[in-house]
């Protein structure tokens, strides 16, 4: 092991636009993520002086205090495991010079790390190493599969940024949820806050004092006998968002060990469900090169296809 003193870093156009902590994670190889996210809490990594959150976007002109760590000394990087360089090769959506649009499989989290030997961002640098400024433009939970935004320039990177920022935008979810769908439309605004556990796991519950504004706008897809197939629109990105809203009103999502309801989770079991039944069905944005709109779907997975086809037949008998 090796240790680094402490140095200042004057960020420039080739790194701003990132997020910190994916930021840390690049320039502090070596470093577990348990640790880059040990020092951000504890104020040891400062920006402009100050302290900073985990998804604060670095910009052109700050200053970075990046504290001694013991990092581990170099060593071959692990070969990504051929089945799961068929599964993303055949995963990818869209691709050019500027952006990547995968269908992320369910339980691939997007980044490694916690006991995972590879993430997306992980695996696809390995089989984009010429990509030197691949990135994630957004996120998704592990077990969510569907449309995954990534930057392959820094250029990229900030415009998609920014168009998030300005709610420019938009994703598309399909979710499985518990109980009788009343309304056609129906919109949720709940604040939600973020808490992280001891063991590291991140939960999120409604809280209208100290939660950061969400909205949600459900639209009726189908109805399943004591079911409902749902459209999501996100007009905020917080974590764990969708699942917290339906759970909130009584409408959790299928699959859902976290949030969800345990008798409809294992009858959803017995046809077959072994996965969270939430999807990003689409997403829409402006390219960041030539300004075109783009609208990309990826199609719902083969699993959450045949539940419902089942529910369909269950509708019928």
């Amino acid at each position: 092991m090796a240790e680094n003193g402490v140095r200042q870093w004057l960020v420039t156009d080739a790194d701003a636009g990132q997020r910190l902590d994916n930021f840390l994670l690049r320039v502090m190889k070596g470093v577990p993520r348990s640790h880059i996210y040990k020092i951000l809490r504890s104020g040891e990594v400062r920006v402009n002086k100050g302290r900073a959150r985990p998804h604060y976007h670095i910009a052109v002109g700050d200053v970075l205090r990046l504290p001694p760590v013991r990092v581990a000394e170099p060593s071959d990087p692990a070969i990504l495991p051929a089945h799961l360089r068929g599964q993303l090769e055949s995963a990818v959506l869209f691709e050019d010079s500027h952006v990547l649009v995968l269908n992320k499989p369910s339980g691939l989290a997007v980044h490694g790390g916690s006991g995972l030997s590879w993430g997306i961002i992980e695996a696809l640098r390995q089989l984009r190493p010429e990509a030197r400024e691949l990135e994630l433009v957004h996120r998704l939970d592990r077990d969510t599969s569907g449309c995954l935004v990534l930057s392959k320039k820094r250029s990229a990177l900030r415009a998609l940024h920014e168009a998030m920022r300005q709610g420019q935008m938009e994703k598309q979810y399909l979710a499985l949820t518990l109980g009788d769908w009343k309304d056609k439309t129906r919109s949720v605004r709940l604040a939600l806050r973020k808490n992280t556990l001891q063991s590291g796991e991140r939960m999120v519950r409604v809280d209208p004092v100290e939660g950061k504004p969400a909205h949600t706008r459900f639209t009726l897809l189908e109805h399943f006998p004591g079911a409902a197939l749902l459209q999501a629109d996100l007009d905020t990105g917080r974590t764990h968002q969708i699942r917290v809203h339906l759970q909130a009103i009584e409408h959790p999502v299928a699959g859902d060990e976290k949030y969800g309801d345990a008798a409809f989770n294992q009858r959803m079991r017995s046809l077959g469900l072994r996965r969270l039944f939430l999807h990003a069905v689409s997403i829409r944005f402006t390219h960041p090169r030539d300004q075109q709109p783009m609208h990309i779907q990826a199609p719902l997975p083969a699993e959450l296809e045949g539940l419902l086809q089942q529910l369909r037949q269950e509708s019928k008998s």
